[in-house]
């Protein structure tokens, strides 16, 4: 039986940080031995919101694929490729733009989350934000399906992405009397996630609040040296009432792969000082594999480059193979 098409993918508007790879990267690579994975770099959704910094895009292209490659996504079982150069995406967006009205994507919790945070951040107003920003529901739910994607890794946060994607999807099968798509499902990750080291409620590149993959063992330490904690001094898991310290116990747990409250058990009596030297100390042994991937891979830029124009010849023959598809029953196969 062949196996379900899976994509996946992340934003380069920054190196991946340890959020990302406890929420994601770890699943997605557990996942690549059972699915036909597509690994997308999402250099254009990137640009809704960074627009006006193309280069730092354009740099983080890279850093993202070879964090993923460092923690082991193997460009022989996963198709790694960036999202701009698969014409057909912008193509199957537009198509899909006739399909949802404004006020649905006003509606959109996501959408409505994340221009909230920004205004908050920049103050920037809900008036000013861009169609592209607005839009970017269609432009993902034509990432999903113009590899006729099965399943979607994602997180809660992104359930209303998924089920917009649905919708397009059974509309337009609906209108144009076709059956093209599978109905994707979202695969959730079981790992909670990560706050930022200042207590913000989520690690985040714009934020500066994150402990990249690629920051070497001092900067990692300094990092959980200064991140927040409270005015208690005994250690616990209690995320409402104590978010710092319970954090930095939820990181030190998903190193070892143990409930937060067992490792609360072991660290009884144990300083806070004491604590966050540990911590640093095991998650830098933990990262200290994929690290050293990752410089072997920073000294071997064009091969990274081979594989993404390799990922880029594959993505290109499906999207063909499905814009085929959608063109015909559109009726606009001249």
């Amino acid at each position: 039986m062949s196996k379900k098409v899976l994509l996946t993918g992340d934003r380069p508007t920054g190196p991946l940080h340890i959020g990302h790879y406890f929420g994601s990267v770890q699943n997605r690579v557990a996942m690549q031995d059972d699915y036909d994975s597509y690994y997308m770099v999402a250099d254009v959704q990137a640009l809704t919101d960074n627009f006006n910094n193309p280069e730092k895009v354009r740099e983080n292209v890279i850093e993202v694929a070879m964090d993923n490659m460092a923690a082991g996504l193997d460009p022989k079982k996963a198709t790694l490729f960036i999202q701009s150069q698969i014409p057909q995406i912008a193509e199957l967006t537009v198509f899909y733009s006739n399909l949802v009205t404004v006020n649905t994507l006003k509606r959109n919790p996501t959408v409505k989350a994340e221009i909230a945070e920004k205004s908050e951040l920049f103050g920037r107003e809900g008036e000013s934000v861009t169609y592209g920003f607005l839009g970017y529901p269609v432009s993902q739910a034509a990432d999903i399906t113009f590899v006729r994607s099965e399943v979607v890794p994602v997180g809660e946060d992104q359930l209303p992405m998924i089920e917009q994607t649905r919708e397009i999807v059974e509309k337009f099968h609906r209108i144009y009397n076709c059956s093209i798509f599978p109905l994707p499902q979202a695969k959730l990750s079981d790992s909670p996630r990560i706050m930022g080291l200042d207590g913000n409620a989520k690690m985040s590149k714009s934020l500066n609040n994150a402990i990249y993959l690629k920051d070497s063992p001092e900067e990692t330490a300094e990092k959980i040296k200064t991140a927040t904690t409270d005015s208690e001094t005994t250690i616990s898991y209690d995320p409402q009432r104590r978010p710092g310290i319970s954090n930095l116990v939820l990181i030190y747990s998903l190193i070892h792969n143990k409930k937060p409250g067992d490792i609360v058990k072991d660290l009884q009596g144990v300083t806070y000082s004491a604590f966050k030297s540990r911590l640093a100390s095991d998650l830098n042994a933990h990262l200290t594999p994929l690290r050293n991937k990752r410089h072997e891979l920073e000294s071997k830029p064009h091969y990274i480059k081979e594989i993404l124009e390799m990922g880029r010849e594959k993505a290109l023959k499906k999207a063909e193979e499905t814009m085929s598809l959608v063109r015909a029953a559109m009726k606009i196969n001249y």
